[in-house]
């Protein structure tokens, strides 16, 4: 058996297309996976199968040819653009006398180098183990020995039991440790709920531009590099309204064909911020000629995690690299449901904040309320929650106030003054601008 290589860059690419053909979105892809991951592409090598072969995934002729390119170009890896089996992976190690590593190996490696946050590295750790404990078997004879010496002697456990064991325990550790995390990030939402602060989760297929729209939208400093997976830990910022009404936005990881499942799994409690959201902002690459395909990706990982019910709206990026301009689109009630823009030159991105605004308005409880005077403590409220958008006297001593509140503080403010919710006329508020007109109390 071949001892692996500490380090290795160059590689060969496999692409074999099974029962199909391969498009040329599928090879670029895996290409941009490898640059990501930081390997030096020598050959690729492509071909197609009915089924996959048993032993090898390949045909035998393959790896002959495979072999011949790794000895040509002193590879050090090959990389597969599928899923391998934990036996195709050692007999293609043995043949090939270098380092092989599939689809998924290749997308949780990349994750590990872009894991930053406590969060981020226990979850991508206990991904990658998740895969491994697979895969013990692959390629160390000495895995298999029993212990020996004086003392030890005697059915004893074999060194690959022993792994087994303490990978077991490993991963118990990680699942207690991110159980707080998850712990935590569910405290932190039930704080934003009864603050009445809603939050937005930026969705989308890799290197679509997400990062970059949350820098211009919140004026911060997320990481932003032309490569697949350039963010991996999940951010959260404030964003203001207008007015003084604002929403939490948050950037989450990108998605990619065929997500490995453990790191679906792994990254489930950071992908709650996207399940537990009251709207998601799914970002295209406008200029992508398989942005169907992408967004048909993307949705599949939003069904896969429970987030479908989710108010959606799309947001078309990249307009610089075509010939558009940016737009609001709406569907036949008037709803917002896309919007055209550039997050390179920010061009469009009021329209984005104005669509957020006016969807999330339609959990804004509306209309006017008469209050006596001897009611003038819930008024108070009213202007100190910034929810009155006129006001009139009633010529009683009592006022007309139009006011428009998120519809659960506007109960809770009447339960708390004893006011019967049912006063309110509902009825469109004086606004300006699409923003709620408020005042502080005289």
């Amino acid at each position: 058996m071949f001892e692996r290589p500490k380090l290795g860059e160059r590689a060969i690419l496999v692409q074999a297309a099974v029962g199909g053909r391969l498009g040329q979105d599928q090879i670029t892809e895996f290409e941009e996976l490898a640059r990501s991951a930081g390997a030096q592409a020598c050959a690729s090598i492509y071909g197609s199968r009915p089924a996959p072969d048993a032993r090898f995934f390949i045909g035998s002729g393959k790896v002959e040819e495979l072999g011949l390119l790794v000895r040509e170009h002193e590879a050090e890896l090959v990389l597969f653009n599928h899923e391998l089996s934990p036996s195709q992976e050692r007999n293609l190690e043995r043949e090939l006398q270098c380092r092989v590593l599939d689809r998924t190996g290749l997308i949780l490696d990349i994750f590990s180098q872009r894991a930053r946050s406590f969060e981020g590295k226990l979850q991508v750790e206990l991904a990658q183990l998740e895969h491994l404990s697979t895969r013990l078997v692959r390629g160390w004879t000495h895995l298999e020995r029993q212990k020996g010496g004086i003392g030890l002697r005697g059915p004893g456990e074999t060194q690959l039991e022993t792994d087994r064991r303490l990978l077991g325990q490993r991963i118990k550790q990680l699942n207690r440790k991110l159980e707080k995390v998850r712990q935590q990030r569910e405290q932190g939402r039930r704080t934003r709920r009864r603050a009445e602060v809603p939050t937005v989760s930026l969705v989308g297929y890799t290197n679509a531009g997400k990062s970059t729209l949350f820098n211009h939208l919140t004026e911060s400093g997320v990481y932003v590099a032309d490569q697949l997976f350039a963010t991996l830990d999940p951010t959260l910022r404030g964003v203001d309204l207008g007015e003084g009404r604002r929403v939490v936005l948050a950037d989450t990881v990108g998605f990619v064909r065929d997500l490995p499942h453990e790191l679906v799994e792994a990254f489930r409690s950071t992908l709650q911020e996207t399940r537990e959201a009251a709207l998601l902002l799914h970002v295209v690459d406008a200029s992508d000629p398989n942005r169907r395909d992408r967004i048909a990706q993307v949705e599949r990982v939003i069904a896969e995690i429970g987030a479908e019910d989710v108010p959606e709206i799309e947001i078309f990026n990249k307009i610089d690299l075509m010939d558009e301009q940016p737009r609001l689109q709406r569907d036949e009630t008037g709803r917002p449901v896309r919007v055209w823009v550039s997050a390179a030159d920010g061009r469009g991105l009021d329209l984005v904040l104005q669509a957020v605004s006016e969807c999330l308005d339609e959990d804004i409880c509306r209309g006017r309320i008469r209050l006596e005077a001897s009611e003038a403590r819930f008024r108070a409220a009213l202007y100190e929650e910034g929810g009155v958008a006129t006001e009139e006297l009633d010529g009683e001593g009592g006022w007309l106030l139009d006011v428009a509140l998120p519809k659960r503080r506007f109960r809770s403010l009447c339960r708390r003054e004893h006011i019967d919710p049912g006063r309110l006329q509902v009825r469109p508020c004086a606004t300006r601008d699409g923003y709620l007109q408020s005042r502080t109390v005289a």
